[in-house]
């Protein structure tokens, strides 16, 4: 007998007695304590039940595969090999997930995903059923997304849960689901939805390739996959995969033709692909008035515009063109910068960094001290610094105005906490010349992302009239009813144009 070890496992075929499986399990996982061996006789034969511990329902166990196997050994007290598989797994409903396995590949796959395994003595194969008991989170209110009119359940940390609540609301045979296995060690369980009727074939296929193409030892999360999927991850400041926690939001986007990729371990899905104008969209839009939402869609394109150029403009503004301002204002600008020891740009600097040190404190202390830390440490680090004459107040007013802007887009906070630094240095050094410029290349660079042939800033870039409207205001619930638009029509062409 080859036992095989922990390296070279996977192909290696079930012994055919139960000591050597049982010798070939322990010797696979080191003999760990959590590996749970029962032998037991069923019609006489030799059988063992495998499961790991804390990774079953011991109640399920007891239930749904001890019971029926007690009660068939009390009918009938001899039996062979074969029978006594056949009864596993033809004659009896012992779990809904039943599958037979013949390598110990699978086997150690089945077991760490909280499935039984049962052997039997003389076969060399084996049966797995589905009992998982390990603990897990509860669905409850998202943390992130907030909303005020829609549902109020979030995704969770387990993949299954996850794929239930997308069923529950898209009750249609062409939605799919495609698991597969990513992560050489982790085998982390890794789903791809779509809807077969809306979303591309070719960018199905593409998405496809691209995950099973991942060579990872591990994967923990979705970011982990990422910039396997995102082309333009590592060349642009933007990213054209999107994250949700919100099942209503998920089925949204798969009803306009997006593929979602679900990771075993996380509660947020990545929606691909995803295009620029969709930050600026929430879900309660669709539950109040288009003039409202016309209105709330405008308020935060202004907001993303304080966040990214409002500090750099005023630097470029007060240091370079101080004409554009009035006498009066003027005047004051120059009394509160006058009392400061400090450049205009160094000071906005220093302020945003110092914003962003009592953001990320807040953000990784526990809860109950985090809101604390950031209200009093802004209070008394804005008063003193004021007082002290080390910032002027017009500059504080400045960075309130900003940082609260910031707030108001969640999803692209990062790209406008790296922009808002970058737009300062270019106005503080060469005024709105370099604001301007700077802005030319942000714009060539958002353009040039068209991961999955699809433009990120669709509708806009390339223009497409239908779409437009979803953008600058909300279409129309009657408007769906006639077309229903998917993000295959704002498909790129192999040049590089609108189809």
């Amino acid at each position: 007998m080859n036992t095989p070890d922990f390296r070279n496992y996977k192909n290696a075929e079930i012994d055919k007695t139960i000591d050597a499986a049982m010798t070939s399990l322990r010797t696979i996982t080191g003999n760990s304590m959590d590996l749970n061996i029962m032998n037991v006789k069923i019609c006489s034969v030799s059988c063992a039940v495998v499961s790991i511990e804390g990774m079953i329902s011991t109640s399920a166990m007891s239930e749904l595969i001890f019971r029926p196997i007690m009660e068939l050994s009390a009918q009938k007290s001899k039996g062979n090999a074969e029978q006594v598989f056949d009864f596993l797994t033809k004659e009896s409903l012992l779990a809904a997930e039943r599958k037979t396995v013949f390598n110990y590949g699978d086997v150690i796959q089945f077991l760490f995903s909280g499935f039984a395994v049962i052997f039997v003595e003389g076969l060399s194969k084996a049966v797995v059923y589905g009992i998982q008991g390990y603990d897990k989170r509860s669905v409850s209110e998202p943390a992130s997304e907030q909303t005020i009119m829609c549902a109020q359940d979030s995704f969770t940390e387990t993949i299954r849960t996850n794929i239930s609540l997308v069923r529950r609301r898209m009750k249609t045979p062409s939605l799919r689901f495609e698991m597969m296995q990513i992560g050489k060690r982790s085998s982390t369980d890794v789903c791809m939805v779509y809807m077969s009727d809306r979303a591309s074939s070719d960018a199905v296929d593409r998405l496809r390739k691209q995950l099973k193409g991942i060579k990872l030892d591990t994967v923990l999360t979705s970011g982990y996959i990422e910039p396997f999927i995102d082309e333009g991850f590592g060349s642009s400041v933007f990213s054209q995969m999107a994250y949700s926690e919100r099942p209503d939001m998920i089925c949204t986007r798969l009803n306009q033709g997006r593929i979602c990729v679900f990771v075993d371990g996380t509660p947020f899905v990545l929606i691909c692909p995803s295009l620029f104008a969709e930050n600026f969209q929430t879900m309660d839009d669709f539950t109040e008035k288009p003039f409202y939402v016309t209105f709330m869609r405008w308020l935060k394109y202004i907001a993303f515009f304080l966040a990214v150029a409002f500090p750099g403009l005023y630097v470029a503004l007060a240091s370079f063109h101080p004409e554009v301002f009035t006498l009066k204002l003027l005047l004051n600008l120059a009394v509160s910068e006058e009392s400061t020891p400090y450049p205009l740009t160094v000071e906005v600097l220093v302020l945003m960094l110092l914003f962003e040190i009592m953001k990320e404190a807040g953000l990784r202390l526990p809860k109950p001290v985090g809101s604390t830390v950031s209200i009093v440490g802004g209070l008394i680090i804005g008063d003193a610094a004021v007082k002290s004459g080390l910032v002027s107040a017009p500059l504080l007013i400045v960075v309130g105005i900003t940082t609260t802007s910031s707030f108001v887009i969640p999803s692209l906070y990062q790209q406008t906490a790296i922009l808002r630094l970058v737009y300062i240095l270019v106005g503080g050094g060469s005024g709105l010349y370099g604001i301007a410029l700077c802005t030319v290349l942000l714009m060539i660079n958002i353009n040039s992302m068209d991961d999955l042939a699809v433009s990120y800033t669709a509708p806009v870039t390339p223009f497409f009239s239908k779409g437009i409207k979803d953008v600058i205001s909300r279409r129309s619930f009657r408007s769906y009813e006639k077309t229903h638009s998917t993000i295959k029509e704002y498909k790129l062409d192999e040049k590089g144009g609108s189809q």
